[in-house]
């Protein structure tokens, strides 16, 4: 067999040996170091009332959505309407977290 020909079939059967062993693998158990680990100190100014803040001690105890957005993000502008929708059943407290954003630009 030449090598032009046994070349792409090698890439081949390496390709499915790699979708085989992909498809073993369980999505759910994602490894994240951030699990049972306690939330970390913070306090942040909130975006309407900046005199008013939010801390780490607002949120023991709770389960809480927090959300990471940014104006200048196209998929923060897709996900708004699905957010505010979820923020008005009541399920669960729902808190923005605005990345690298102006104020003027978040409000």
């Amino acid at each position: 067999m030449q090598i032009r020909y046994a070349l792409p079939l090698v890439l081949f059967a390496l390709l499915v040996v790699l979708f085989i062993f992909g498809m073993q693998i369980d999505p759910h158990k994602v490894p994240s170091p951030l699990i049972d680990k306690p939330l970390p100190a913070f306090e942040l100014a909130q975006l309407h009332d900046p005199e008013l803040t939010l801390s780490e001690q607002k949120l023991a105890g709770d389960v809480v959505l927090v959300n990471v957005w940014a104006s200048w993000c196209v998929s923060c502008r897709y996900e708004h309407p699905i957010l505010l929708a979820f923020s008005s059943s009541n399920e669960t407290d729902l808190y923005g977290l605005n990345y690298k954003d102006t104020r003027e630009n978040a409000l």
